[in-house]
């Protein structure tokens, strides 16, 4: 976790020969950012769904493995929340958090209580409630004793293999609508299409940018500090697993890398936005805490306090002049509320 952090932090900006036009700009993003991450995700989550064909033991720790690979590739482009993703609210099957009503643990207990034959079949299983679905659910799935003890071994083996070939599927699904039709939408924008000007696939690329550091501030920093006075550890994202840091790591590595695109044509706000991440990037491995469970604890808390202005100051720089720079603005997006 460690080497992640800080290689991230001490990785070097490539600095482009010449000003880019916003059609290589967008280009950049939509071949090296966007189609190379789907790309991974589909690779590893049909690693994820063939390892549960021949070892659904949720205990293996090579199932366990397989879980966590797929999970990163996840966090590599789970803040690209339009086009693909979308479609059929794909991205909430794959990632439903936060769970504030526990929807998941209920609908998974339902599933083994009944041992419901939806789960023969994933295609069937694709039809089911989303909050028994996608990583969060086969985390359960894996790391909980408390959703799977006294379940059926046989269902259980059943609901892991079925999860794990939803979640391939599902990202399989996204890839290939990236391939074969959306990646042209950027980048050839056109009076009838999705994008009728490179403007309005930079105003879509920021505000994926800017909502994804608005996420990883508010929600997955913000849900486990809760207030001074009732902090909630057990509010981290995908804490049952370890992962609550290594998924902040890894979402700020691939903001950092769409930042990059996109102020590639100013090297003074490239470099600060750069100094901006190494900041975020090295609290978070001084910190030592794998789960903000010291969120509790004064000393600790403070310094996830300090990580998450971090990060908001990232968003703040973002916004009040990368956005002016392009010419956009973030906009109104889902975490704004009504």
């Amino acid at each position: 976790m460690k080497r992640l952090l800080l290689s991230a932090a001490l990785a070097i900006v490539a600095v482009p020969s010449h000003a880019q036009t916003r059609n290589e700009m967008i280009t950049g993003i939509v071949v090296d950012h966007v189609l190379a991450g789907v790309d991974t995700l589909a690779a590893q989550t049909a690693k994820l769904d063939e390892t549960a064909r021949s070892d659904c033991d949720p205990a293996s720790q090579t199932l366990r493995s397989r879980y966590s690979e797929a999970f990163d590739a996840w966090l590599a482009v789970s803040h690209l929340r339009f086009g693909p993703t979308e479609v059929g609210d794909r991205a909430f099957a794959l990632a439903f958090w936060p769970d504030s009503r526990g929807a998941t643990p209920r609908a998974l207990a339902s599933l083994m209580s009944a041992q419901d034959p939806v789960a023969q079949n994933a295609d069937a299983y694709a039809q089911v409630s989303i909050a028994a679905r996608g990583f969060y659910a086969m985390e359960l799935l894996l790391f909980d004793e408390t959703t799977t003890s006294g379940a059926n071994h046989e269902y259980l083996c059943t609901l892991v293999r079925t999860v794990a070939a939803d979640i391939a599927n599902n990202s399989a699904a996204i890839a290939q609508n990236w391939q074969t039709d959306y990646a042209a939408a950027l980048l050839e924008p056109a009076v009838q299409g999705v994008y009728r000007s490179d403007d309005e696939v930079l105003q879509e690329l920021f505000k994926a940018l800017a909502t994804g550091l608005q996420f990883t501030s508010e929600t997955r920093l913000g849900r486990p500090l809760g207030t001074y006075d009732r902090p909630r550890p057990a509010r981290a994202e995908a804490w049952r697993s370890g992962r609550s840091a290594r998924n902040v790591a890894l979402s700020l590595e691939a903001l950092r890398d769409l930042a990059r695109h996109l102020s590639a044509n100013d090297a003074d706000l490239s470099a600060r936005i750069e100094g901006r991440f190494n900041k975020a990037v090295i609290q978070l491995s001084d910190l030592k805490d794998p789960i903000f469970a010291g969120v509790s604890a004064p000393q600790t808390r403070l310094k996830v306090e300090v990580l998450q202005q971090s990060v908001g100051a990232i968003r703040a720089l973002v916004t009040e002049e990368l956005g002016p720079t392009l010419g956009v603005a973030a906009g109104f997006n889902a975490l704004d509320g009504d």
